[in-house]
């Protein structure tokens, strides 16, 4: 993978751990399009410089970060900050 690719990764990762700490509440779209709230246990990070993941709680293994969204709840919450 190039380096502009790795590049990119990174600063979606940098770009979403600036915003969501590492316990946030979040859903994730499970590849059978079922969705399930849980929480972050690790930063985003670029996993063998091919993809940008994050390890969740209660999930073997790690998702694609673009498959996790933060909890509407706690999206309204920073709004109203």
């Amino acid at each position: 993978m190039g380096a502009r690719k790795v590049a990119k990764l990174q600063a979606e990762c940098d770009a979403w751990n600036a915003v969501n700490p590492v316990g946030c509440d979040v859903v994730l779209t499970r590849d059978n399009g079922e969705q399930l709230q849980t929480k972050t246990r690790s930063a985003a990070e670029v996993l063998s410089g091919h993809s940008a993941v994050i390890w969740l709680d209660g999930v073997r293994g790690c998702y694609l970060l673009d498959r996790v969204r933060v909890s509407e709840a706690v999206a309204v919450a920073v709004t109203w900050r």
